[in-house]
């Protein structure tokens, strides 16, 4: 291990993240894979032995929101000695509208999402500066860019992660470090179903917003028909993991180009309407 790269990935227990560590590892890396639960651990080691990796692949305890937890984590990587990527990728979605969503179910999202990777990553980045080079991929989302309705604690959770991105990458660049930012459209993963709450009262027939929630969430169920294989994701990820010189941001998915680049050019009536169409 002392010749290898070493990885990290947060979040490792399903879709993007368990992904991302078999194709680091595949890769060459040694890969740190966190979960909150290791009770979910089974699958990532039945995978990472299915592709001849499992000797590449340590799974290690990690709630990012646990205080205790982070120091213990932070005792790891004094053993390990050294970091060459980090992958923050731990996160929920959480869903409802926002007169109905309690302070405390986005202070929530907002400690996994955000203050989960400030966390982390604050753990990681001497160990990066003393060497002169690393990592930091920040897994966001198009919901980093563009706001939709009954999605505000996800949505604002990831519009912060993209400005601590932001000027984390210009704060850290003399010291040969690199910050990424990945934004995935729509994926075949659990964030939609295991990752996600919705408050309550927005389910509930006295809800003023209940005939909206009940089109969102039809909306979404739909839309999975056409979500694509999180593997492209998770080989993106590894490929920047590689770069010599990566970019701040790379989207990832169809149509996230094209709606980022429309959201670019429209006034914000016609972007409103265009939006609130597909709730109708």
């Amino acid at each position: 291990m002392n010749n290898k790269r070493i990885a990290i990935v947060t979040g490792a227990s399903s879709g993007f993240g368990l992904l991302t560590c078999m194709e680091l590892a595949k890769n060459g890396f040694y890969v740190v894979a966190t979960m909150r639960n290791l009770e979910k651990k089974a699958r990532l080691i039945e995978q990472a032995k299915k592709v001849g990796v499992w000797e590449l692949v340590e799974i290690f305890p990690l709630d990012v929101t646990e205080e205790r937890s982070v120091a213990t984590f932070r005792r790891k990587v004094e053993e390990l000695g050294r970091v060459d990527v980090l992958v923050n990728n731990a996160g929920f979605a959480g869903a409802g509208f926002s007169e109905e969503i309690p302070v405390h179910e986005y202070r929530k999202q907002f400690e996994t999402n955000v203050f989960g990777a400030i966390a982390v990553t604050g753990v990681c980045l001497p160990f990066m500066r003393l060497q002169r080079k690393g990592r930091i991929i920040n897994i966001s989302s198009i919901s980093g860019r563009v706001g939709f309705p009954g999605l505000s604690p996800y949505v604002a959770s990831k519009h912060a992660l993209e400005g601590w991105s932001e000027s984390l990458r210009l704060e850290v660049k003399l010291f040969g470090i690199d910050v990424v930012l990945v934004e995935p459209g729509s994926f075949h993963t659990s964030i939609w179903s295991t990752g996600k709450f919705i408050t309550k009262k927005s389910l509930e027939d006295g809800s003023p917003y209940a005939s909206m929630m009940e089109k969102l969430t039809k909306y979404l169920e739909k839309g999975e028909r056409g979500y694509e294989d999180p593997l492209k994701v998770a080989r993106l990820i590894a490929t920047i993991a590689l770069k010599s010189k990566p970019k701040l941001r790379y989207t990832v998915g169809k149509g996230v180009r094209l709606t980022l680049f429309v959201k670019s050019l429209l006034p914000w009536r016609l972007w409103e309407l265009i939006v609130l169409k597909k709730l109708k």
